[in-house]
């Protein structure tokens, strides 16, 4: 039995919901916590054997504080069994859903230095009746750029949940 953390770094709530998804199937015959990067900060990720961390992009960017949490706890992170996957919608496409093949996730490992033994990116979830005015419009905008839907009055989730449900046996099986 392993004692496994899942932090998420979420900017609407869809990365937390595939962070509980990975939970849900590493709880059998594993203690998993599941904490938001903010709640994690206040533990001890030495209590842990395994880390899976996973961070959403909004305008092109993980966040500051996520960059700053690895940084910090660079050393320990490197010990462990590890995990990263990013959540964009950008892995809507399939030229780019792969963590060789996404921009983010490059530009992630390029920023934090880390090298998690197991990387992967998801396609998020476009949910413009949740979104303010601003976020709405700039997303819209970008949607029409990148030919994605610009319907506001819906939400569109991309993700492949097998890929996730993929992603979660592998780091169980393998790390």
């Amino acid at each position: 039995m392993s004692k496994i953390l899942i932090i998420y770094s979420t900017t609407d709530g869809h990365t937390k919901k595939i962070c509980q998804r990975i939970k849900n199937f590493l709880t059998d015959g594993n203690l998993v916590e599941l904490l938001s990067l903010e709640d994690s900060k206040k533990v001890d990720l030495s209590n842990f054997e395994k880390i899976i961390i996973g961070a959403s992009i909004r305008y092109g960017k993980h966040s500051k504080e996520l960059y700053k949490f690895i940084n910090f706890n660079k050393d320990v992170l490197d010990q462990k069994k590890s995990a990263f996957f990013s959540v964009n919608v950008v892995a809507r496409k399939p030229e780019k859903n792969t963590a060789e093949t996404n921009p983010y996730i490059d530009k992630f490992l390029k920023i934090s230095k880390w090298k998690p033994n197991k990387i992967s990116v998801f396609a998020g979830k476009v949910d413009y009746p949740n979104y303010n005015f601003f976020d709405k419009y700039i997303i819209k905008f970008i949607m029409f750029i990148t030919k994605g839907p610009t319907d506001t009055s819906q939400s569109y989730e991309f993700t492949d949940w097998s890929k996730v449900d993929d992603f979660s046996e592998e780091f169980r099986n393998n790390y």
